[in-house]
């Protein structure tokens, strides 16, 4: 029996020469006042369904590997939402389109918990994104807390 090792195993690695790599966790906060608005956001307006909630970037070069929404304060009962991305420019790639439900498919944000990932791609983002929130289900009306985390590892731009 022969033993096979691949020779490009560590093709593109960003930064250091370290044996763990370049894995990095990105957290993105999202809190709602009273009336259910985005704090610290350009809206007062509660979040209604169909409004896309941009978290913040995702750096070009990032090998997209998981996501997890943390809801420690729910929204309003019967809210869901989708996890994904969109580039910056808006112009999609062939080998990696803009997906607006990339990580997470109408996701429970009403109900404390963990929403963990559910998406069965893995790629690496070829140019800079935009982490988006899509919500549906109801208008949010209550304070709420929910933490992002997308994990990935960086492999610079290409």
């Amino acid at each position: 029996m022969a033993t096979i090792k691949r020779k490009t195993a560590r093709d593109r690695q960003f930064g250091g020469f370290t044996p763990y790599g370049n894995v990095t966790s990105l957290v993105y906060s999202l809190q709602t006042n009273a009336t259910g608005a985005v704090i610290d956001s350009d809206s007062t307006a509660a979040i209604a369904v169909g409004d896309v909630i941009d978290l913040g970037e995702l750096p070009e070069g990032m090998n997209l590997q998981d996501a997890q929404i943390i809801v420690s304060t729910g929204m309003t009962e019967a809210i869901k939402g989708d996890l994904g991305f969109q580039y910056d420019d808006g112009i999609d790639v062939d080998d990696a389109p803009q997906d607006s439900s990339y990580f997470v498919n109408d996701g429970d944000l009403a109900t404390v918990g963990r929403v963990r990932a559910n998406g069965s791609k893995l790629f690496t983002l070829p140019k800079p994104a935009r982490l988006i929130l899509t919500v549906s289900g109801a208008t949010n009306a209550k304070a709420s807390e929910i933490q992002i985390m997308v994990t990935g590892e960086l492999k610079g731009p290409r």
